[in-house]
């Protein structure tokens, strides 16, 4: 039996929604591909690679916040 990850299935359709042109979107597309942006970082951040990804953002935002001191 096939299973699909969905996180993995809104990635594709992310990367395809992407790739288009920016002049050609309409405002109702953009919103469109914001929400699944968002459905896509809800899935991915209980993840393990979701808390990767926070904290590989989060060691350069700690250094700034500790050099401004």
């Amino acid at each position: 039996m096939l299973t699909i990850n969905v996180a993995v299935l809104l990635a594709v359709v992310v990367f395809f929604r992407l790739r288009r042109r920016t002049q050609a979107r309409s405002r109702v597309e953009e919103r469109t591909t914001a929400l699944i942006i968002l459905a896509l970082g809800v899935l991915l951040a209980p993840t393990p690679i979701g808390r990767g990804i926070l904290d590989a953002l989060g060691q350069p935002a700690g250094g700034v916040t500790r050099a401004s001191r």
